[in-house]
């Protein structure tokens, strides 16, 4: 029922985005000291939002794609390299990460409130 929601569905993107980005921050800390290790990155969630916004599939075969999922894929993250060829900072990466849970933390609050709603609509108290 949830996930017929826009808002819903917004809100559960963006917490599986942020879960997702926080996964990819802290395979960057763990690295900030591996030689050549490049820092990576999701891309921003409004823009994989929008692609997954987009018409997709709804089983294999339809509209000539595979599945109906888009996957988030990290990306090269730009930055200054250290001498070891490093290009992870901690600085940089603590600050992404106070925005992912800023981020989560919205999600959740949305659709918290979201199911209050509904409850409320049918009748239902907590």
């Amino acid at each position: 029922m949830f996930e017929k929601l826009e808002l819903t569905r917004m809100a559960q993107a963006l917490a599986a985005h942020s879960g997702a980005r926080m996964g990819v921050i802290a395979r960057n800390i763990a690295n900030a000291d591996t030689p050549g290790y490049k820092a990576q990155d999701l891309p921003p969630f409004a823009k994989v939002f929008d692609d997954e916004g987009a018409m997709r599939t709804t089983r294999p075969g339809h509209l000539g794609g595979g599945g109906s999922e888009t996957p988030m894929q990290p990306q090269t993250a730009p930055g200054r390299e250290a001498p070891n060829g490093n290009t992870v900072s901690l600085e940089g990466e603590m600050v992404k990460s106070v925005e992912v849970r800023q981020s989560h933390e919205m999600a959740l609050a949305v659709y918290r409130a979201t199911s209050d709603v509904i409850r409320a609509s049918l009748g239902r108290s907590r």
